[in-house]
C-alpha cells in the first residue's frame, strides 16, 4: 500500500519536459532527476522514492559598507547568520569585523542565530563588514520530507497573527465560497492556488516588498513577500501553521557573480506530512513549475532567518522588525537609514 505522502506526490509533483531548465542538476547523481520522478510517480511505475535531492555547494559573502561615520556615535550592529538544518550546511571560511565588541546569540521565538557587532569608531568615516561562508544546499522533495512533532508553543507561534500578517480581515474573504477540504495538505493546495490566482509578480508600482497580507489581497501583486504572506495569513485562517522564511536566491544559469537582494518563501505544517515549502512568487514567473514549487525547493537558495516581528539580541532599541535578512544598525540609538548602508552579497559555485 503507498504512504500518504506517495500518494501526493502525484498531486504536487510535474511531469513536464520543460522544467529542468531552472533546476540545478547533480552531474554526479545516479539517480533519476526529480522530473523523471514526477513522470514515473504519476505513471504509478514506482512506490519508492528514486529521485536524490540535487546538491549545490557554494561560497556566499555577506558584506556592506555603513557610510557617514561621525566621530562620538554609539553604534550597534545586528547581522543575519545563516544556520545548518537538514537542508543546508553552513561553515564559516572568513570573516573581516571592525574593531570592537563582537557576539553571537540566539533569539528565542524562531531560534535565528545573530551577529551583534559594536564597532569602535575611528578616524575612519566608514564601517566595512565582510563574513564568508562555505554552503551546501539541498533541495527539498516532498516524497522525502520528515513527519515531525511540532511542540505546542511552536504551533501557536505560527498559527498567530503577525502585525502585517493578521488572520482575519478581508483578505480571508480571498477563500470565501472556495470549496474546502478536511485535508490539510490539500486546504494548502487549495490557499495555494487561490494565492497564485490572486496576484502576481511586480515591483513596478510602489507599495510592494513590505509582506503586508492585506495590501497584497487589495493590489494584486508584489514580490515574494507579499505573495507568501498572503499564503501564510489564509493557512492561518484555517488554523494550518504557516512559517516564513528568507535568504537569498542564486541564478540556476550562473555559476558566480553578484546577488542583487532577498528571496523568501513560506513552509505549512502537516501532521502527516511535516513541514511542507512553498514558492508561490517563483511559480508564477515560472508557470511551468507551478506544481513544483507546491511542496519542493530547488537547491538555488541559502537560507538566513525565520519568522516576522524579530527583536534581536541584545535587544534592539527601535520596534520588532518585519523581517530580517539586510544588517540592522543603531545610531545613538535611531535605526539608520538603508540610504547610508552599502550592500554586497555575492557567491560562487565550487566542486563537490
Amino acid at each position: 500500500m503507498l504512504s500518504r505522502v506517495q500518494q501526493l506526490v502525484g498531486v504536487v509533483l510535474l511531469a513536464c519536459s520543460g522544467c529542468s531548465q531552472n533546476i540545478t542538476t547533480s552531474p554526479s547523481s545516479e539517480s533519476a532527476t526529480p522530473m523523471q520522478a514526477a513522470k514515473d510517480k504519476q505513471g504509478g511505475t514506482s512506490t519508492e522514492p528514486i529521485s536524490k535531492p540535487v546538491l549545490r555547494k557554494f561560497e556566499f559573502h555577506y558584506a556592506f559598507r555603513l557610510n557617514k561615520v561621525s566621530d562620538g556615535s554609539r553604534i550597534r550592529m545586528w547581522i543575519p547568520v545563516p544556520r545548518s538544518s537538514k537542508y543546508q550546511i553552513v561553515k564559516e571560511i572568513q570573516k573581516t569585523l571592525p574593531d570592537g565588541k563582537a557576539t553571537i546569540g540566539v533569539e528565542s521565538r524562531h531560534g535565528n542565530t545573530i551577529l551583534y557587532v559594536e564597532p569602535t569608531v575611528s578616524d575612519e568615516k566608514f564601517i566595512d563588514l565582510d563574513i564568508a561562508y562555505q554552503i551546501q544546499r539541498s533541495e527539498i522533495l516532498v516524497d522525502q520530507l520528515t513527519v515531525d512533532d511540532v511542540p505546542k508553543k511552536t504551533r501557536e507561534l505560527y498559527l498567530a497573527a503577525n502585525r502585517r500578517v493578521p488572520i482575519d480581515g478581508d483578505a480571508v474573504e480571498l477563500i470565501a465560497g472556495v470549496e474546502r477540504s478536511d485535508d490539510t495538505f490539500q486546504l494548502a493546495r487549495i490557499i495555494y492556488d487561490r494565492v497564485g490566482e490572486h496576484m502576481r509578480y511586480d515591483k513596478s508600482q510602489p507599495g510592494y516588498g513590505n509582506g503586508e497580507s492585506e495590501w497584497a489581497c487589495q493590489n494584486g501583486f508584489g514580490n515574494c513577500t507579499d505573495f507568501h504572506s498572503l499564503f501564510i495569513a489564509l493557512a492561518r485562517s484555517q488554523s494550518l501553521p504557516g512559517r516564513f522564511e528568507i535568504g537569498f536566491p542564486l541564478p540556476s544559469d550562473k555559476k558566480q557573480g553578484e546577488i542583487g537582494g532577498y528571496h523568501c518563501w513560506a513552509f505549512f505544517h502537516d501532521s502527516q506530512v511535516g513541514w511542507v515549502p512553498t514558492d508561490i512568487s517563483e511559480a508564477d514567473k515560472h508557470p511551468e513549475l507551478k506544481e513544483y514549487y507546491f511542496g519542493n525547493l530547488t537547491a538555488n537558495r541559502v537560507a538566513f532567518t525565520t519568522g516576522r516581528d524579530i527583536d534581536l539580541v541584545p535587544k534592539q532599541e527601535s520596534e520588532p522588525l518585519n523581517f530580517f535578512i539586510y544588517p540592522h544598525i543603531e545610531i545613538n540609538g535611531k535605526a539608520c537609514s538603508k540610504e547610508d548602508i552599502d550592500l554586497k552579497f555575492r557567491f560562487r559555485d565550487i566542486g563537490n
